[in-house]
């Protein structure tokens, strides 16, 4: 049996001892970036402004009149032009992420230069710069939809998450708490706007009717849109339980 004994390169070794070379030579720089970078990142983490994150679980209210009678009754309802509505959070799901609500709420609330507080001089009550450079409502709307709320849904449970992100924890959960309420107060404003002029439209309807059928199909109708009118009335969680 032949054996053979590995030989060591000597130009590999010489290599090496370069590289090793070079390295301690070097070895202050990159101790000194290393701490210039720590230090920097001390520096931010005890200068930056924290921020934080305020969340809103929210359900959908389930307690709809509608649902026992719209197989029944929904193909009339249609032909009348009546919606007797369903469970579907979609369009409560859109105004709460829409930028029309944003705007609503940040003109409500006065938060325009809250929101844009960079460009505003405090002292002066007024925008820095000239004014033809001043930011306006669509500016703040801008930056409360891409930095500060976020809305969320889980497909699985379709429960809703609206999140506040602000500077100040008690601003965050205030934000999200009246943005939550709000959104309940427009869909409930919007269904008894709905519900009352169906209801004045089915009367006269009924009025009018010569056949005892389909009186008594839209007096059904009728009274499924009082149901929905006294709901949204009497309900401050009306599209989402908070």
């Amino acid at each position: 049996m032949n054996v053979t004994q590995g030989v060591t390169d000597p130009g590999e070794d010489r290599e090496i001892y370069d590289l090793l070379a070079v390295v301690w030579r070097g070895r202050w720089l990159v101790l000194s970036l290393g701490a210039a970078f720590a230090l920097s990142g001390a520096l931010y983490a005890a200068l930056a402004t924290p921020w934080y994150r305020a969340e809103v679980l929210m359900a959908q209210a389930r307690d709809r009149p509608s649902d026992g009678l719209m197989s029944q009754f929904g193909g009339l309802a249609s032909l009348a032009g009546i919606n007797l509505g369903s469970n579907d959070n979609a369009e409560p799901l859109a105004l709460l992420s829409s930028l029309g609500f944003a705007r609503e709420f940040i003109e409500e609330e006065n938060l325009e230069t809250v929101l844009l507080a960079r460009e505003w001089n405090a002292a002066e009550k007024r925008w820095k710069g000239p004014e033809k450079d001043w930011p306006d409502v669509r500016d703040a709307v801008e930056y409360f939809d891409e930095e500060v709320r976020r809305v969320v849904q889980d497909k699985k449970t379709g429960l809703v998450t609206l999140a506040i992100e602000w500077k100040d924890p008690a601003v965050a959960a205030e934000w999200a708490n009246k943005m939550a309420s709000r959104l309940n107060d427009r869909m409930r404003e919007r269904a008894i706007a709905e519900s009352t002029e169906n209801i004045r439209y089915l009367k006269t309807e009924m009025a009018q009717a010569n056949l005892i059928s389909l009186q008594q199909s839209i007096g059904q109708i009728l009274e499924l849109e009082l149901q929905k009118l006294m709901l949204a009335r009497n309900n401050q969680q009306y599209s989402f339980r908070i």
